[in-house]
């Protein structure tokens, strides 16, 4: 019984030292991972320390990085800015001198229409005269045939040119056949058509006045008609020259009866410009005539060469047969000549043949 009761001590007590030693170990466990977790959060705060410490840095230089290149990016674009400012500056300025230059190219331009209208308005003062305006018509006129055919050119055209009949033209111009000689005379029919397009008038007095421009229009075209067209002497029509262009606008477009009139008399109405066309034509037309008349000439002068050439062959095809007998001739003569040179070759070297040679050189 004591030994069960011993052995009973023996085995509490071993449990109770396995017991003690279990929770020893279990202590120094707890100790181990208490001493671990306090290493550990030492070094997350060390890290974390370390961590905010870098970021804290590199976030500084990144702004200050970024401030330079923010402070590099402003600078370049101020730089473009003062660039483009100054080259905007340089076209205002460019362009407000254009405009000066405009502005004074215009006033002088309204100077000159300013002196223009003074000039017409004495221009109009001074064709108030009939003698005037027949002055001004002829140099008009003078002006644009030199101006299409040239100065003083007599052999188209001719000033003042005095008529079998007595009569003088202011011009004629020399047109070859079939046209003939044209003559042009100018005349200005002012008065009436200033007051039949003055408003400042009354309707019956613009009228009349519109009555007596058309009676002066068929006077110009009877007297040209008449005048100046002479049968077997000058072309069966005439040129009747306005030098108003207005006139001959208010005739063509309002008037078709006085075109109709001239149109029968034979009489052609122009201004300065449709006479310059019609001159340009008719210098043109000169031109052709006198190239085809040359043309002529040349087509006649090639048939003439061209005969000439034919008894050229002839006569050189008889030349090249002569030389061609000839030449035969000659070589049959420079084979006779070679043969008798050869027996006086012979001869000289005395070399006796026999007799079939003999007679072969004799034959």
């Amino acid at each position: 019984m004591e030994y069960i009761i011993i052995g009973l001590l023996v085995i509490v007590i071993l449990f109770l030292a396995f017991l003690l030693i279990t929770i020893k170990k279990q202590e120094a466990k707890e100790n181990t991972f208490t001493n671990t977790i306090l290493n550990l959060e030492k070094n997350v705060t060390k890290e974390l320390g370390d961590f905010k410490y870098d970021f804290s840095r590199n976030l500084q230089n990144d702004f200050a990085g970024l401030n330079d290149r923010m402070e590099k990016r402003l600078i370049w674009m101020n730089e473009k800015v003062n660039v483009r400012l100054d080259e905007n500056f340089e076209k205002t300025n460019k362009t407000f001198n254009n405009v000066l230059e405009r502005l004074s190219r215009i006033d002088e331009a309204q100077k000159k229409i300013d002196s223009l209208s003074t000039e017409i308005v004495s221009l109009q003062s001074v064709l108030t005269d009939k003698k005037t305006r027949g002055i001004f018509g002829e140099v008009n006129l003078n002006y644009i045939l030199s101006s299409v055919f040239g100065e003083k050119n007599s052999k188209i055209y001719e000033i003042q040119h005095k008529l079998p009949n007595g009569f003088i033209v202011d011009s004629i111009v020399h047109a070859p056949s079939p046209m003939g000689s044209i003559c042009i005379d100018s005349k200005f029919p002012l008065e009436n058509y200033e007051k039949m397009t003055n408003r400042s008038l009354t309707k019956e007095e613009r009228d009349m006045a519109l009555k007596l421009f058309k009676t002066d229009v068929k006077k110009h075209i009877d007297a040209i008609s008449s005048k100046y067209i002479i049968q077997d002497v000058t072309s069966d029509q005439a040129i009747l020259f306005l030098p108003a262009e207005a006139i001959f606008a208010e005739i063509n477009a309002y008037h078709p009866e006085l075109l109709k009139y001239a149109y029968d008399k034979r009489v052609w109405i122009t201004s300065p410009t449709t006479l310059m066309s019609t001159l340009s034509t008719i210098a043109m037309i000169i031109k052709n005539l006198e190239r085809d008349k040359y043309a002529k000439i040349i087509q006649l002068e090639l048939n003439k060469l061209s005969i000439d050439f034919a008894r050229y062959k002839e006569r050189w095809d008889k030349l090249s047969r002569s030389i061609e007998t000839v030449t035969k001739d000659v070589k049959e003569i420079n084979i006779t000549t070679d043969k008798i040179t050869k027996r006086f070759d012979s001869i000289n070297q005395v070399e006796f043949q026999n007799k079939e040679e003999r007679e072969k050189i004799e034959v």
